[in-house]
């Protein structure tokens, strides 16, 4: 069933869930980026993706069968891609902080993300841009694409008028000119995610039709898909965090409870925290997409925007979780205002968006 408005509803749980996910990390302790990355990642990636879907999906082991291998191989490759995003996307939030570094990548895997997929389908002239409600889910889009730039302009303000004291007590490995390389890689390969929901489609339709035959709702179609593009994104991730392991002999944090300080002492680490902690941020995230497969399943023939509504909303909500942390303590009244408006036309953009999804649906 269409319901735009709702499906933008979810978008904004999905938004709030990712923006949210890198605070537990905050209470990981004694433990090397690479150790409490992949351990969350568990959780992010293979954990909760089969734990939910198991519970919600009907014959879901028996569904993957139903599809090409080409459906399945598509899906997990770009979901690979998406990886390597996801793998720098952690270095964005140590070196910008969650408010600027958040802006930057998503305003990337914003553009690529929403508008690629219909360009490769050949439906972006016909089914987009030339509709009256196509232009409206464009104009939506556009606004989107403005408010993240003016988000990225507050960043900017605030870096050159915070001193580097100030900006180190906030985000203790503030780089700018580091950060914004590592972003723009970031958010180019973290809209590779859209292409793995796109490819792995005809997965969805088939979990759609067995939850139906159950009697279910079609909310929990893409629950398949998921488990698949994110084992791509595991495998890239699980690589990488594997072999700073060994080049930082980091990979003993995971099973030891004590940590040899530079000074010569030795120090406990509070292994079942750094866990709790882990896992609790890898479930989070993946509550984004859980969220964003049901926002998408309720926007109708315009699910491309789904991509623009989720980064809209990680966008605000990443902005308001920087102000409650006091990124933007000591910012001048020009970069609050620009914060304010970036805010804004964030939040417009998803309610015309939803507009341009609900004159498609013929209400």
């Amino acid at each position: 069933m269409v319901n735009p408005f709702l499906g933008v509803f979810f978008h904004w749980l999905g938004g709030l869930a990712s923006a949210s996910f890198y605070i537990p990390y905050r209470g990981v302790r004694k433990w090397s980026w690479e150790t409490y990355w992949l351990a969350g990642g568990f959780f992010s990636w293979i954990i909760a993706p089969w734990f939910f879907a198991l519970i919600l999906v009907p014959e879901l082991c028996s569904l993957f069968g139903t599809v090409d291998r080409s459906t399945l191989v598509w899906a997990c490759f770009w979901g690979s891609m998406w990886g390597l995003g996801g793998l720098t996307f952690g270095l964005t939030m140590r070196y910008l902080g969650i408010a600027l570094g958040m802006a930057i990548a998503l305003g990337y895997c914003t553009a690529f993300g929403t508008l690629m997929p219909p360009l490769f389908a050949g439906t972006f002239m016909t089914e987009i841009a030339g509709t009256v409600h196509g232009r409206w889910v464009l104009f939506g889009i556009f606004i989107c694409l403005l408010g993240i730039g003016v988000s990225g302009l507050a960043g900017i303000s605030k870096e050159r008028e915070m001193p580097e004291e100030q900006k180190k007590e906030a985000i203790k490995e503030f780089n700018f000119v580091k950060g914004i390389l590592v972003a723009t890689f970031s958010g180019i390969m973290s809209s590779c995610f859209a292409y793995g929901l796109a490819a792995g489609q005809p997965l969805a339709e088939q979990a759609k039709e067995a939850l139906l035959r159950h009697g279910q709702s079609d909310l929990w179609q893409n629950l398949p898909v998921l488990i698949v593009v994110l084992l791509g994104g595991f495998t890239t991730n699980f690589i990488w965090c594997v072999l700073l392991n060994v080049k930082n002999s980091s990979g003993r944090e995971y099973i030891n409870p004590c940590k040899a300080e530079s000074d010569g002492t030795v120090s406990k680490v509070p292994l079942l925290s750094n866990y709790l902690f882990a896992a609790l941020a890898g479930t989070t995230w993946y509550m984004q997409f859980f969220f964003y497969g049901m926002g998408e399943t309720r926007m109708g023939e315009f699910k491309f925007s789904s991509w623009t509504l989720h980064m809209a909303s990680i966008i605000i909500f990443s902005t308001l979780w920087g102000v409650y942390l006091h990124e933007w303590k000591g910012s001048s009244r020009k970069t609050k205002i620009l914060v304010v408006f970036g805010l804004f036309l964030l939040v417009l953009s998803t309610l015309v968006v939803g507009y341009g999804n609900y004159i498609k649906a013929g209400h």
